[in-house]
């Protein structure tokens, strides 16, 4: 699928955007570009595959965000995920958490551009998907000017198909990685620069985007716009994506269809061993702010979490929200 169409995507966010997560976003929009968190490529040669690579097939367009700095480990790590018929591959060049560090890879190979485009030539020359990055405006000290657009050149020439840019610094030493999403100024305009600068290349932003009017004005600067906490804190935000980012006509959106997807989903899980709050985590910010919200958290934080809990559970959840009234409030 090298016609991806980048437009609108929901970042990859570590121990957020499992296999469950994308499912359950998948069913609130049908285009929007997902991505897998981050899996390190040496997991994905020498680990459990179907557990870190399996993904449904509903989930398409999905991408696959490795982690790693050695180019023939990252070749392979990429081969295999085509394989597994993911519709593109994205190196990470943007976590600071210190694990990442110390795996050298993520942020810290901001420092290393010449390296990041030696490993973005050889996953291009072992798949046929396309190859991005996702990569910050810098590291610690560095200015950003220089260190983004030594980046963005090197790994464009190289021949990423995208370069999706967080437009913080990231601070590698002295800040948690949730500190690093929310104390570094935001710099859009570098971003806006950039894709100045490079008219003919895909350049997408990231970085605390609240809403999709938001996201919709980034749009006049750049090729793509991507949501990363405010799509998993409110994703209710993302039934709108469709008609907003693909042209598509306005309708109200079929919850009955949503709980029977989710309900569906969540007993072929169950049937694999697996448990219904793997599942029901990452929804319980769906009905933010409309009556009956907070009984719906309650019900998937506690009852769903509880042993032998099964789909059922889900469908109590949902009669909780006043949909008639939630409707007369919108209207």
């Amino acid at each position: 699928m090298n016609d991806l169409d980048r437009r609108f995507a929901i970042a990859p966010m570590m121990d957020w955007t499992d296999r469950h997560c994308r499912f359950f976003h998948r069913q609130l929009t049908r285009r929007a570009l997902l991505y897998t968190e981050m899996v390190v490529a040496d997991a994905v040669i020498h680990g459990a595959r179907e557990r870190l690579l399996g993904f449904d097939a509903v989930e398409h367009p999905v991408a696959l965000q490795l982690g790693g700095s050695d180019t023939a480990k990252l070749a392979e790590a990429a081969r295999i995920g085509e394989a597994f018929g993911y519709d593109e591959i994205n190196l990470n060049v943007g976590c600071p958490s210190d694990r990442v560090q110390s795996g050298t890879f993520g942020a810290c190979l901001m420092k290393t551009p010449v390296l990041v485009a030696e490993c973005v030539a050889a996953m291009k020359a072992a798949v046929k998907i396309p190859v991005t990055v996702k990569c910050r405006i810098g590291v610690d000290d560095q200015d950003p000017g220089p260190a983004l657009d030594t980046l963005a050149d090197g790994v464009l020439a190289a021949g990423a198909d995208a370069l999706w840019v967080h437009a913080r610094k990231a601070w590698l030493e002295g800040l948690s990685p949730k500190e690093n999403r929310e104390i570094p100024p935001l710099d859009y305009s570098r971003v806006y620069r950039l894709k100045a600068r490079k008219p003919d290349e895909f350049i997408g932003i990231n970085g605390g985007i609240q809403s999709l009017a938001e996201a919709s004005a980034h749009l006049s600067h750049v090729d793509g716009v991507m949501l990363g906490r405010a799509a998993y804190h409110t994703p209710g935000i993302l039934t709108g994506v469709d008609a907003v980012f693909y042209g598509e006509a306005p309708a109200a959106f079929d919850y009955s269809a949503l709980v029977d997807a989710m309900a569906g989903y969540a007993e072929r899980h169950i049937e694999r061993g697996g448990r219904l709050g793997h599942i029901t985590r990452h929804m319980v910010g769906l009905f933010h702010g409309l009556p009956g919200a907070r009984r719906f958290r309650q019900i998937l934080s506690t009852d769903a979490n509880k042993p032998g809990a099964g789909p059922e559970v889900l469908k109590t959840a949902f009669l909780a929200i006043d949909f008639a009234a939630a409707e007369a409030e919108a209207a």
